[in-house]
């Protein structure tokens, strides 16, 4: 079998599943059962000292449910810890004593003040963790307090705070960063140039989920209530997965180890964060959704997929395809591919047609004969390749995309004739 050791910024864990900092990590009884089934390691729910008394609210989490899959985006206002920070240091202390082979990083958020996070450093130091997560993402609460959110959103103060805790400490920092920003390779190059042993990424989106029509609120709703909230789940994985890339394939961060975090509920979620360039994978929704036992088919999904591909070990294809992430302006403009339909296999449903007749290209013929039987074939000269039937099809490999050899020479943008800066 594949060897699926995980080794990030010096962080050693038997496989590359962790537990993201959330509810699921936020006490021993937890993160042993964890530990139990088969994590790699987690990343303990952010702690902090200083400042105002973390009290959460009730209730805290919505979701958004879509063609009969329930939490397929979930919604959470909840702050980081609200148990002591003594007894989370205890705890912390005993996994890892009970657990030396896993991987236990502790997530910390205290206000912008450099005594601030000396003196936390300090404490979680004498855990025995292995490392630690700045949590500069959270979107909701604690940003309202200046931190979180609203420290990752300003540069200058990631590469401050980054600064003080590597001067501070001999532990490993990673730096959660948030989606709520333009260009996400900014605070990636702020971390690293703060001395980041690596970054996190994603942390939650805001959000509003729902609106209950009946109270005029948005949900989850506290006394009629309610707030925008952190959006995780399968339905912001593309969201994660485009915000990896862009710090994997930036020459300013090329050597960054990245922990990948979004919307990870299966092996093959995994593997497409790993060949990004994550070295590895946090998980929240999934496991809330499920429990941690989900972790068996994670582990052995991602260990046949390997052994059929010839991978020994997860250096043999993380970041391997960040090469073939490329901008808009590289695609090959003569490169043409058009639909075509296995009529054995089409059932006739005709969604083929509708779809591309009302809303694309009017590529696809539809005909009936004598009997009745209806059949759809693709007017080649018509269709675009735009692949909007083979998406929309409900029959694997009914419809396939099929390359049209043209003897055309590769051409982009930057040369293409109707480009007005082309000889500029």
């Amino acid at each position: 079998m594949a060897d699926l050791t995980c080794n990030i910024a010096g962080v050693t864990s038997p496989n590359p599943f962790w537990l993201a900092s959330a509810p699921p990590t936020d006490k021993q009884f937890n993160v042993e059962r964890a530990f139990e089934a088969g994590w790699g390691g987690v990343v303990w729910k952010t702690l902090g000292e200083a400042g105002p008394p973390i009290v959460n609210v009730s209730s805290r989490y919505g979701s958004i449910d879509y063609n009969g899959q329930r939490m397929i985006g979930l919604n959470n206002i909840e702050l980081i810890t609200d148990r002591p920070l003594e007894i989370n240091l205890e705890e912390i202390t005993a996994v890892k004593r009970d657990w030396p082979d896993r991987a236990v990083v502790v997530s910390l958020m205290v206000p912008c003040e450099e005594q601030a996070w000396r003196e936390i450093l300090e404490k979680v130091e004498q855990t025995g963790c292995d490392g630690v997560e700045l949590n500069f993402g959270c979107p909701h609460g604690m940003s309202e307090r200046g931190m979180g959110a609203a420290v990752g959103q300003v540069p200058e103060y990631i590469q401050e705070v980054t600064e003080w805790c590597k001067h501070y400490s001999d532990l490993p920092v990673f730096v959660k960063l948030t989606p709520n920003i333009s260009d996400i390779r900014r605070p990636a190059r702020a971390a690293h140039a703060g001395g980041a042993d690596a970054v996190s990424l994603i942390n939650t989106i805001n959000s509003i989920v729902t609106i209950d029509l009946d109270l005029m609120a948005p949900t989850p709703t506290v006394d009629g209530k309610g707030v925008h909230g952190g959006y995780c789940g399968p339905a912001v994985r593309p969201i994660a997965l485009s915000m990896v890339s862009e710090i994997a394939r930036d020459p300013r961060t090329t050597n960054l180890p990245i922990s990948g975090i979004g919307g990870i509920g299966n092996w093959r979620d995994a593997a497409e964060f790993i060949a990004l360039g994550c070295g590895s994978v946090q998980v929240c929704t999934a496991a809330m959704c499920f429990g941690f036992r989900i972790i068996d088919d994670m582990v052995d999904g991602l260990n046949d997929w390997m052994d059929e591909k010839g991978y020994s070990n997860l250096e043999d294809f993380r970041g391997a395809a960040v090469p073939n992430v490329t901008d808009w302006q590289y695609l090959d403009l003569n490169y043409k591919s058009i639909a075509t339909i296995d009529q054995d296999k089409c059932i006739e449903c005709g969604l083929c047609h509708i779809t591309c007749e009302d809303t694309s290209h009017q590529a696809i013929a539809a005909n009936k004969d004598k009997d009745g039987k209806r059949t759809y074939t693709v007017i080649d000269e018509e269709c675009v390749g735009c692949n909007l039937c083979h998406l929309v099809c409900p029959v694997p490999d009914c419809i396939s995309m099929v390359e049209v050899e043209n003897g055309l020479p590769y051409m982009n943008w930057g040369d293409h004739p109707n480009n007005p800066m082309r000889d500029k």
